[in-house]
């Protein structure tokens, strides 16, 4: 038996070697055994007090085992390693022709909906306005984005209008819809830029909407740490759709394949995995004997469909072949709402990205906006 320091040591060197620990999921890890001639693994499980492992030492002690620290070290060594990517606010403190900080309020420029404040450089001597991706706007940025979060929500477009109206703001449910389209595309062509740093297992669910009243069905694959929805996919039907294309996407996104994916027995689920995920030598598990309990469950997957459902009063006006509404949500759910599963975190900020400003569309769609003129 070991003291905790050594213990501790031994665990270190462990998580140094890269073929010592199999990550099966996010609570489940397997550690070689050290002090065995053969070929033997020790379950690392996450209980709701800590990691517990099958190994003699720790049954006995009921302590952290050598190969509980080798998993801790290992996850906060894949943590440090991930790329970290920050999306800031544009600066308000330079000026936009010659980046000069000396620069002065000079009035308001006055619309129909609303002021936006001028600035004037004493450097170059231009007049320009903070405005960037909502240039030509009737509206003011903050109209805008309060709009699209009313929305994706939850509100109706006609209930997002009624507010507006209540802040002296008069614009029609089909002007909401156009500002949707326009920056849903606009942000899509940035976002999909910028890879997540996600975990080995995936999830892929379907579920069904209303879409001008005809039953579709919107597939869904989602990391299972995160719970970052990477890609989609609307389709009518359940069990035949081919959805090669969903898990071709989330492996272009993800810039990797997983090591396992999670979903029901549906007979496409485990094709599209054969033709996407079991090419190479480092085939992808494809565990399908899910259930509502127990070790394999897909009830996170559940958890984001009922979110969806939850507000699917407010997709109802969307067609099939109009991606702006149900992709707008998949950015909202992503970079925008926080999860109380996740600590009130969003899953971009578990995957390493992290949107800064108390106005994240805002931020999101100046950004972008910067991006597509360079």
């Amino acid at each position: 038996m070991q003291d905790e320091t050594t213990r501790k040591q031994s665990g270190k060197e462990i998580a140094q070697k890269s073929d010592q620990i199999k990550r099966i999921d996010d609570n489940w890890y397997q550690v070689k055994a050290q002090s065995l001639s053969y070929d033997s693994w020790y379950d690392v499980v996450a209980t709701e007090i800590g990691f517990a492992c099958d190994c003699p030492d720790y049954q006995y002690r009921k302590a952290k085992c050598k190969h509980i620290y080798a998993v801790e070290f290992s996850r906060a060594i894949r943590k440090e390693i991930w790329k970290h990517v920050t999306i800031s606010p544009l600066s308000t403190q330079n000026c936009r022709s010659c980046s000069s900080e000396n620069i002065v309020k000079q009035g308001l420029r006055k619309n129909k909906y609303g002021n936006i404040q001028k600035f004037q450089c004493r450097d170059c001597g231009k007049w320009f306005v903070f405005n960037v991706g909502f240039e030509r706007m009737r509206a003011s940025p903050e109209v805008i984005t309060s709009a699209m979060q009313l929305y994706f929500s939850g509100e109706s477009l006609r209930n997002v209008t009624q507010f507006l109206k209540l802040q002296g703001v008069k614009i029609s449910h089909v002007a909401v819809y156009k500002w949707i389209k326009r920056y849903v595309k606009l942000m899509e062509s940035y976002l999909e830029k910028i890879t997540p740093q996600l975990s080995d297992v995936w999830r892929a669910d379907e579920m069904f909407v209303k879409i001008k009243g005809n039953m579709k069905y919107l597939y869904a694959l989602m990391d299972d740490e995160t719970r970052f929805w990477i890609a989609k996919q609307v389709s009518d039907t359940k069990f035949t759709e081919d959805v090669t294309p969903m898990f071709s996407a989330g492996k272009m996104r993800a810039g990797k394949r997983p090591l396992a994916l999670i979903t029901d027995g549906a007979p496409n689920f485990h094709k599209a995995w054969k033709k996407e995920f079991s090419t190479s030598k480092r085939d992808t598990t494809h565990i399908s004997s899910i259930t509502l309990k127990g070790q394999h469950n897909n009830n996170k997957m559940e958890r984001m469909n009922g979110e969806i459902r939850d507000r699917e009063k407010a997709m109802r006006g969307i067609k099939k072949d109009d991606s702006s509404i149900i992709e707008g949500y998949r950015i909202y759910h992503n970079f925008i709402r926080s999860h109380q599963a996740l600590d009130g975190k969003t899953p971009a900020d578990l995957a390493s990205i992290t949107i800064e400003g108390k106005n994240k569309w805002k931020t999101i769609i100046e950004n972008a906006s910067k991006n597509n003129l360079t």
